[in-house]
């Protein structure tokens, strides 16, 4: 049965920190057993302390913990390190969600370098903030069954999780869902353009778009139904969705470009984790 941690401890509160710690307050998770580390913590990060009653910078020093969280910016890992190798003792599952840091990179920095240290890579995407994210997962030789269950019990508070079964996809991972939000977001703009040059509004256009593509995506949220079906679904012989689609299906329409795009934020993932 999925169970709550008896004592975690965020290191790092800001967006995804932030996200997390807000759905699994909303989850169920007791925040008698949440410690928050955040050196600068924001006036909502203080206020929701206050409100809730978890710990925020505990001034005594925290005993090893069931599971620590790394939401920091990657490139204050070494600094952050110090303050929270302590939390870690022979049993704590870490969650890291600090991009392009590898499980090698982790282990180093933990007490006595723990080659078999229960380490979990966490890919969540921007919709995390409204609870409709989805986070992708990689475990290392140390995590146990119950530990991966756990860290599944703890992302799932913030939307979907998916597990991959090689580290390096991690970064395939990072190309499709961890920027995919941004690849949206350019298609409402581009949709409302489009629009715009078919004589709309600009306002109109925008409004169109965006809640063409919300409603779209809840469409597909709420159905069991195959994005392929949905589309034919929608899609008349000979009418107007068709003749758009036979621009947007050609070989050289959105799909090959797609791929392309994928495998550029495939390639720079790699390259930032060196």
């Amino acid at each position: 049965m999925a169970r709550f941690p008896a004592s975690l401890v965020l290191v790092g509160a800001g967006k995804m920190g932030g996200a997390m710690l807000e759905g699994w307050l909303a989850g169920g998770l007791d925040p008698r057993h949440i410690s928050v580390i955040d050196p600068q913590p924001a006036d909502s990060l203080t206020a929701l302390a206050a409100q809730h009653g978890f710990a925020l910078n505990p001034p005594t020093t925290l005993s090893t913990a069931e599971v620590v969280v790394l939401a920091i910016k990657p490139q204050m890992l070494d600094e952050a390190s110090p303050h929270f190798r302590p939390l870690i003792g022979n049993q704590t599952l870490v969650i890291s969600v600090l991009a392009g840091k590898t499980v090698a990179d982790l282990s180093a920095r933990l007490p006595h370098e723990q080659s078999n240290a229960a380490i979990v890579r966490a890919m969540p995407n921007l919709p995390a903030s409204v609870g409709r994210g989805v986070t992708g997962c990689f475990a290392a030789a140390g995590v146990s069954d119950r530990q991966r269950a756990l860290a599944t019990t703890l992302l799932s508070c913030v939307g979907g999780v998916e597990w991959v079964g090689e580290e390096n996809l991690i970064d395939a991972v990072t190309s499709v869902s961890g920027s995919g939000p941004a690849y949206v977001f350019l298609l409402v703009e581009c949709l409302a353009k489009a629009g715009e040059m078919q004589g709309l509004p600009a306002d109109v256009a925008a409004r169109l778009a965006r809640m063409t593509i919300t409603g779209a995506g809840e469409l597909l949220h709420q159905s069991d139904l195959s994005p392929a079906t949905l589309r034919t679904n929608v899609t008349s012989p000979g009418g107007t969705t068709a003749a758009a689609l036979d621009v947007l299906m050609a070989d050289d329409g959105l799909s090959p470009l797609m791929i392309k795009a994928v495998d550029a934020a495939r390639k720079r993932a790699v390259a930032l984790s060196g």
